[in-house]
């Protein structure tokens, strides 16, 4: 069927295979490039670039039908040349444009085009993975580390690694810490550096500040090779107003709402999406083709979803739609297709929304109403906590429920429990810096807040040096603060947080049901007054348990009574308050281990347990046979 047909009319999810610029041949044998752009309001359309001297009558494209769509050839065009269209407007303006769907893109300040011949640009050597990705069902440990490509590290002199250079210490590093996935905020290309990613010129782009569209795929190979998940955040939900890019770009509104009321964003300063309007569904359709098909994404995580589904995000004009609701159907549409688009053509490959409401059933299918995500971040979950923890600590006991409500609706969707980028910029301080009291008890309290984050149910994730706690927030213009390892405190840190992700990855009552009551249990839910909390993570196997015990403040208990279900022996896994980490080393003893048993009380199973200050600790269960019962 004809390709600009389906364009046309919303269907053709891999319209950049037919949009764009690509090597190509004339009839008459010479070499150059095929060249197609959609401006169905311009009078005329040309293409201008290092290989005509920028000149706008040299290569003129001709009209394709009705179908908004321009064509034309260059003869003398080669790869690594710089390109844009010269597009008349209705009204006689000239507007220099970039290529909405070109695969390489100049490096800021500069804002052309690049010719690239994407065609077998890489030879992939990831097969085995792929192979098990798509039988994927999303039912084991996910731990994801987060990641601003730019600013992880930089040399001496500030300049950033190319994505080759930084391709083997990322694996190592990821795989040394216990990471199983990583999540790149946007590598989409994108203008300026402040934005972090999150205003997108370029969306067939792999930003060019770290190399060539092949050099993202050998980091991403080199991901695979060892096991590691690769996650892409992609920005559907806006992009900026700068002239070169895809506001009003054939001289009238064509990629965003022509009505400003749902065509801006008044808190951002950017354009919305026009979800209404078929040729940009097959776009945005095509950009999530894109990174998954060409890129080999195991996942890809949509910025600002809440912006999309509610009309009215962020201003206050009540428009309505047909219905004289509240919510974008248009875009509701669009996401469902797009994740039911995913489910069929590529399983195995997550869909994660960033989604801040109570928008109902956003992971279950589409089959089922829902809007077809695989994934949901948990921000209810993830503010409450911090709300929590940034309280004193004679005060938590008053605001005991912020840790508890969670789990009312825990199980509602697949959540992530994200301590993200955002938890750490615009003045919110690091995470350490969220924690009250002197060092030690920030640390502490710090440790406690991943003992809970990693017991909870959901999927985790945390951004870039979390795992070091800095003192300063995140800065994206210089690499993180890696000379902190050198005092103690921040190296105890880092030891910490690696022994909790492998013990997470290799413990299966911490994942292995993570959406049921069934994969936990409270034990101390209500002891507000001490501000300690205590439940079980269970496995399939009844056996299979995890004890977790949380001391919120920095009071320390001798004979600290925890009610169990299950009759046994509970041997201390890890221990938050350990020396090891920085700890007071409370209830250490010569032995590396402690092992505690049940006793009986007024009816009751009970353990007794020495529970230090400001700490988390995790038993693994051990039923002990009853000599008593024989079997003849």
């Amino acid at each position: 069927m004809n390709q600009a047909y389906l364009f046309n009319n919303g269907t053709n999810v891999q319209s950049h295979r037919m949009l764009g610029a690509f090597p190509a041949q004339s009839p008459e044998g010479d070499k150059g490039y095929r060249f197609a752009v959609w401006a169905p309001h311009a009078r005329s359309v040309s293409v201008v670039g290092d290989f005509n001297f920028w000149n706008d009558s040299a290569n003129p494209l001709r009209a394709y039908g009705a179908t908004g769509i321009w064509t034309g050839f260059v003869p003398d065009a080669r790869e690594w040349e710089r390109y844009k269209y010269s597009i008349e407007a209705a009204d006689g303006r000239r507007l220099l444009k970039a290529d909405p769907f070109a695969r390489h893109a100049e490096t800021r300040p500069g804002t052309a085009s690049i010719l690239y011949d994407c065609i077998d640009d890489y030879q992939w050597e990831d097969a085995s993975h792929m192979e098990a990705r798509a039988k994927d069902t999303f039912d084991g440990p996910l731990n994801i580390y987060e990641i601003h490509l730019g600013s992880w590290r930089r040399y001496p002199d500030g300049n950033v690694y190319s994505y080759r250079e930084m391709a083997m210490q990322l694996v190592d590093y990821l795989v040394d810490m216990g990471y199983n996935a990583v999540e790149f905020m946007p590598l989409s290309e994108y203008p300026l550096d402040a934005s972090w990613g999150y205003q997108v010129t370029g969306y067939f782009a792999a930003t060019s500040r770290y190399g060539t569209p092949a050099d993202l795929k050998f980091l991403v190979d080199q991901l695979h090779k060892a096991g590691i998940k690769v996650i892409f955040d992609l920005v559907l939900s806006h992009f900026p107003k700068d002239a070169f890019g895809l506001a009003q770009f054939d001289g009238e509104p064509l990629f965003e709402h022509p009505d400003t009321r749902m065509g801006e964003h008044p808190e951002w300063g950017t354009l919305i999406f026009n979800y209404g309007l078929h040729e940009v569904v097959s776009f945005l359709l095509s950009v999530i083709w894109f990174w998954i098909d060409e890129f080999h994404a195991d996942g890809l995580r949509l910025d600002a979803v809440t912006s999309m589904l509610y009309l009215n995000y962020a201003r206050d004009n009540a428009v309505k739609n047909v219905y004289g609701g509240d919510d974008n159907i248009d875009a509701v549409h669009f996401l469902r297709r797009a994740n039911y688009m995913v489910k069929e053509h590529f399983p195995g490959v997550m869909m994660i929304a960033e989604e801040s409401t109570a928008w109902p059933n956003i992971t279950r299918d589409t089959g089922e109403g829902g809007l077809g995500f695989s994934h949901k971040w948990n921000m209810g979950w993830m503010n409450d906590t911090l709300r929590y923890m940034k309280r004193d600590y004679y005060a938590r006991g008053e605001k005991h429920d912020l840790v508890t409500f969670s789990l009312t609706y825990a199980f509602s969707e697949k959540f992530v429990l994200p301590f993200s980028h955002d938890e750490v910029v615009h003045g919110k301080g690091s995470l350490l810096g969220r924690m009250p009291g002197d060092y030690w008890r920030q640390f502490a309290s710090l440790r406690t807040l991943f003992m809970y984050q990693y017991g909870h149910p959901g999927a985790k994730l945390n951004f870039m040096g979390n795992e070091m706690a800095p003192y300063l927030e995140w800065r994206f213009y210089e690499e993180l603060e890696w000379f902190m390892l050198q005092y103690e405190k921040h190296a105890r840190m880092k030891t910490f947080v690696r022994r909790l992700n492998h013990l997470y990855l290799s413990e299966s009552a911490l994942w292995e049901v993570d959406n049921s009551w069934d994969g936990f249990h409270w034990l101390i839910v209500d002891d507000s007054a001490n501000s300690v909390f205590a439940f079980t993570r269970n496995g399939v196997d009844e056996d299979n348990l995890i004890l977790a015990v949380l001391n919120m403040t920095p009071a320390t208990f001798a004979e600290y009574r925890v009610p169990v279900e299950k009759a046994g022996r509970y041997t201390l896994l890890l221990n938050s308050d350990s020396t090891e980490f920085g700890g007071s080393g409370y209830i250490e003893e010569k032995q590396e281990v402690r092992t505690y048993e049940t006793m009986v009380e007024d009816g009751d199973l009970v353990l007794e347990i020495a529970l230090p200050p400001l700490c988390g600790l995790y038993f693994r269960y051990e039923p002990i046979e009853d000599k008593n019962n024989t079997n003849d």
